[in-house]
C-alpha cells in the first residue's frame, strides 16, 4: 500500500522483473528510502516470478501493472509503449524508463498529458552497485521528480543529469564502456597466455589489475596522473605504452566511443 494507506496501491511499480530491473529494485530496498511494502514488481513469466518473491521478501510480485503513484519501466524496448500506457492506466504520475534508445518523445506519447517522465540510461555495473547512470527529464518534470528519479537510479550507483541529446554520448562512453574494458581484460589475458602464462592465472591476475586500477582511479581520480606514477622513463611501462601510441590508441577508442554514440541516435 502507498503512504496514504490506499489498499492494493504501491508508491513504486517496478515494470519488469529482469536483471536490471532486479538490481534497482534490490537497491531501493537497502537504500532505506523504499519500504518493501511499498513496492510492487511486475513479471509476466511464472518462473521467474517466484524468484522474485524468494529474492524480495514484502514486496509484491505480480503479473499484471497493479494500482501505483509511479512505476519504473525495466522492460525491453519494443514493450515500453504499452507498459508506459499499463502504469498510466493504473494511476501512475510520473515514470522513469531505463529503456536503451527509447526517447522522451515515445515515453510522453504512451503517457499522454499530465505525466512527469524521466528517460535513464544505466549501465550493467548497476547489478553490483557500482552503475554509472544519466537522466533527463521531459518537459513538465519537476525537481522533485528528478530527485525521485537519482533515488532509485543513486541506490546502485552514480547518477548524472544531462540533457536527453547527451544521453546517446552517454550510452557511447557508459553504457557501452563495460564492454570495453571487459574486451582490454579477454585481450590481457590472452596476451598473458602467449607469455606462457595458464589461462586460469592469467584470468586472476588480469581481473585484479582491473579491479585494482579501478580502486585506484576512484580515489585518486586523476588517470593521467595515475599513468604517469608508474612509468619510468625508459622502463617496461613506457615500452608498453609506446606501442599504443604507435598505433593511435586515443584515435581508436574515439573512434569507437563515436561509432557507439551515432548507433544509439540511430536507434532513438
Amino acid at each position: 500500500m502507498n503512504g496514504d494507506g490506499e489498499p492494493g496501491s504501491f508508491d513504486v511499480a517496478m515494470i519488469g522483473g529482469g536483471n536490471m530491473g532486479a538490481a534497482l529494485l534490490g537497491g531501493m530496498i537497502d537504500s532505506g528510502r523504499f519500504a518493501p511494502e511499498t513496492l510492487a514488481v511486475v513479471e509476466r513469466r511464472d518462473a521467474r516470478r517466484q524468484e522474485l518473491v524468494e529474492m524480495f521478501p514484502g514486496v509484491a510480485v505480480v503479473p499484471d501493472v497493479p494500482p501505483c503513484s509511479s512505476a519504473v519501466i525495466a522492460v525491453k524496448p519494443d514493450g515500453v509503449a504499452g507498459a508506459t500506457a499499463a502504469a498510466v492506466a493504473a494511476g501512475a504520475m510520473r515514470l522513469v524508463s531505463i529503456a536503451a534508445g527509447v526517447t522522451l518523445s515515445t515515453l510522453l506519447d504512451a503517457a499522454g498529458s499530465g505525466i512527469a517522465v524521466v528517460r535513464a540510461m544505466p549501465n550493467t555495473p548497476a547489478l553490483v552497485g557500482r552503475g554509472c547512470a544519466a537522466i533527463a527529464g521531459g518537459p513538465g518534470t519537476t525537481e522533485a521528480d528528478l530527485v525521485w528519479a537519482e533515488d532509485i537510479l543513486g541506490a546502485v550507483g552514480i547518477v548524472e543529469r544531462l540533457d536527453e541529446h547527451m544521453l546517446d554520448a552517454f550510452t557511447g562512453v557508459a553504457g557501452s564502456g563495460p564492454a570495453y574494458v571487459f574486451l582490454l581484460a579477454e585481450t590481457l589475458a590472452a596476451a598473458a597466455v602467449d607469455q606462457g602464462f595458464d589461462e586460469a592465472v592469467a584470468q586472476r591476475v588480469v581481473t585484479q589489475l582491473l579491479v585494482g586500477s579501478a580502486a585506484l582511479l576512484e580515489r585518486d581520480g586523476d588517470p593521467a596522473q595515475l599513468r604517469t606514477n608508474v612509468t619510468s622513463p625508459g622502463g617496461t611501462t613506457a615500452a608498453g605504452l609506446a606501442r599504443f601510441a604507435a598505433h593511435d590508441f586515443a584515435a581508436i577508442v574515439s573512434d569507437v566511443v563515436d561509432a557507439a554514440t551515432r548507433r544509439s541516435r540511430e536507434l532513438g
